[in-house]
C-alpha cells in the first residue's frame, strides 16, 4: 500500500523492502508512544480531583494513607492563612511543614509537658490580701527524621480565599 502511495508521487524504487519495514517499524512505535504519553499526568489530575473531592465532603488536615488500584499513597494535607504573604513564601512553608508532618508519621515524637503554677500574694491593707494565681504550660515535641521526595499535587483556596490548602503526596515504595 505505501508503495504503490510512493509510486504515485513519482518515487518508485527509492525504498527497497528493508527499509519499507523499518518505515513501519518506526511509525508503528511512534503512534504506541504517543498513545501512552498524557497517561502519568491524566492519573495524576484524576488523583487530585478525587482528593479535592474527599476533603470538600469531609475537611481534614493532617497525614493519611490513600490507595489506588496499583499504589499505597502518603500525603500530607495542610492549610495556611494566607494574609499578604507571597505564594513562594507559603509554597515553601507548606512544603516544610508538610515533611514534618511525614516526618512524624513515619518516626514518632516525643511530647514533654511542663505546667507551672506562680502564686503570689499582695497585701493592700491589714485586713486584705489579694492573692495572684498565673498558670503555664509548657509542651513541646521532638521528631528526629527525613522525608525524601514529597511532592506538592495541589493546592486551592479555602474559606473564601482567606486560606489556602495544600496537598502533598509521596508514593510509599514497598521494601
Amino acid at each position: 500500500m505505501i508503495m504503490m502511495l510512493l509510486e504515485s508521487i513519482g518515487i518508485k524504487n527509492i525504498y527497497q523492502k528493508n527499509n519499507m519495514k523499518k518505515l513501519l517499524l518506526l511509525l508503528f512505535v511512534g503512534f504506541t508512544f504517543s498513545s501512552f504519553g498524557q497517561g502519568f499526568n491524566d492519573d495524576k489530575t484524576a488523583f487530585s480531583n478525587f482528593l479535592k473531592r474527599m476533603y470538600n465532603s469531609s475537611p481534614f488536615e493532617g497525614v493519611k494513607l490513600v490507595e489506588d488500584y496499583d499504589n499505597e499513597y502518603i500525603i500530607s494535607v495542610l492549610s495556611l492563612e494566607k494574609g499578604t504573604k507571597s505564594f513562594s513564601i507559603l509554597s515553601r512553608v507548606a512544603q516544610v511543614k508538610a515533611q514534618r508532618q511525614v516526618s512524624t508519621f513515619f518516626n514518632g515524637s516525643t511530647v514533654t509537658a511542663e505546667f507551672i503554677i506562680k502564686t503570689t500574694e499582695e497585701k493592700a491593707d491589714s485586713s486584705e490580701v489579694q492573692t495572684t494565681v498565673e498558670t503555664i504550660e509548657k509542651i513541646k515535641e521532638n521528631s528526629v527524621g527525613f522525608v525524601n521526595g514529597l511532592e506538592l499535587l495541589t493546592n486551592f483556596d479555602i474559606e473564601e480565599g482567606k486560606r489556602m490548602l495544600f496537598i502533598y503526596i509521596k508514593k510509599i515504595e514497598e521494601e
